[in-house]
């Protein structure tokens, strides 16, 4: 649930309001004293003794905005005529639709447009194919492609219901780049079902856009694509990723004056879009790189890869560290002493873990670890410095498991 309200789950209402001073005052306070937020109020029209209105308001969840019906319901001089989920209505029916580009207003424009006058331009094409950059949408027109198998973080949802995340990156080109984007949602996970498929689609379009394809399928699907068709492929998830991660994380480092080689940096997550940002970042310079995903850190020997995470092995971590985040054991810290945050940091996981195991639910949670014996005797610094390795870290009533056990990690 998100803790204020936004765009997302906003809701609009069509109300009528007695046309007296103050009603509307009124009908603010209530909504904003239940936690809503008017974003806007739109047809606005006095009709003797009432005043009608569109009000736009954001809530934090869905059961949020049914509770600000409610309330607005209560009001006295306040009638709710009907309301409705702003997000699915701008749904409704799609977010995309095709349009002409040229009229058909009488018979020549008709011979023109289609048969005969179109036998003429297909000609053309045939004897070039590189004319139907000039003379059909192909220039500028890109295939949305997904299998449904990695949509948002939302998992394995199906082509259907990955359609309104490619109806809206089709809005998203069209929007911002002029470029004119089509879903093309598959049904079938096989690797090459999907290679085959946009093969076959491909004349009708200037480039492919992979969209929400599960890693490690979307690498091979994307490296054969890219050696076989002779239009760009582009999977959204690593390279978009990716790009905007590196040119945050560079303009970052021109602010404090340090260079990406002096950099060590800890990637969270080795799916698709982890690894390309892995990949770019060292194509950039960036110092020591080392992945972690759910298992630990990533390095050259380890189990649990797929063959896209053993090329991340080989080209990172030369020291074979396997201090992950947070689960599997301390990240490589370069100071010798710990800051407040970090060991705010460490006694929030430790807390977690107590009330996890032992089910506490004391408000002094916090204290409890700070009061243990194994607790007292930690060296912040050393555990920042990679001192501590999970096989030196003592196991003391299970609690602190977390650092080395992958059934801890699996439960986390």
């Amino acid at each position: 649930m998100s803790k204020v309200p936004t765009a997302a789950y906003s809701i609009g209402l069509k109300i009528v309001l007695d046309n007296v001073p103050g009603t509307l005052g009124r009908f603010a306070v209530a909504i904003g004293e239940a936690g809503g937020n008017i974003a806007g109020a739109t047809g606005f029209e006095a009709k003797g003794p009432s005043v009608s209105r569109t009000i736009d308001i954001h809530a934090r969840d869905e059961a949020h905005g049914r509770k600000l019906v409610e309330v607005a319901n209560t009001l006295s001089g306040v009638t709710v005529v009907e309301w409705w989920d702003r997000t699915f209505r701008i749904h409704e029916g799609g977010k995309i639709e095709v349009l002409p580009l040229c009229g058909v207003a009488d018979a020549h424009d008709l011979a023109m447009a289609y048969t005969p006058g179109v036998a003429r331009v297909c000609m053309v094409i045939h004897d070039d194919i590189a004319k139907a950059h000039d003379y059909t949408i192909k220039k500028n027109t890109v295939a949305i492609v997904s299998d449904g198998t990695a949509v948002l973080g939302l998992g394995d949802i199906g082509p259907e219901a990955a359609m309104p995340v490619m109806e809206g990156k089709a809005l998203l080109f069209k929007e911002f780049a002029g470029v004119d984007g089509f879903p093309i949602c598959l049904d079938t996970k096989d690797p090459e079902e999907i290679i085959e498929t946009v093969e076959r689609i491909a004349p009708t379009f200037g480039g492919i856009n992979l969209e929400d394809i599960a890693a490690p399928a979307c690498f091979t699907i994307e490296d054969t694509l890219k050696e076989r068709l002779d239009i760009p492929v582009f999977h959204d998830d690593q390279h978009g990723t990716a790009v905007v991660t590196l040119a945050g994380l560079t303009n970052s480092l021109k602010l404090i004056d340090k260079k990406p080689e002096d950099c060590s940096v800890v990637i969270s997550g080795m799916g698709a879009a982890g690894l390309a940002i892995g990949k770019i970042l060292r194509d950039a310079g960036y110092g020591e790189l080392i992945g972690v995903d759910s298992t630990g850190s990533i390095y050259s020997g380890r189990d649990r890869l797929n063959f896209a995470k053993e090329w991340f092995a080989d080209h990172t971590n030369p020291d074979r560290m396997y201090h992950a985040i947070s689960h599997s054991g301390p990240v490589k810290f370069p100071k010798n002493k710990v800051s407040p945050s970090g060991e705010k940091f460490i006694l929030d996981l430790l807390d977690r873990r107590v009330k996890q195991r032992l089910g506490s639910r004391q408000p002094d949670g916090e204290e409890h670890v700070k009061e243990h014996e194994w607790f007292k005797t930690l060296d912040f610094g050393k555990v920042f410095a990679k001192e501590y390795t999970p096989e030196l870290i003592p196991r003391k009533e299970g609690v602190f498991n977390f650092f080395t056990t992958e059934a801890a990690v699996d439960s986390y």
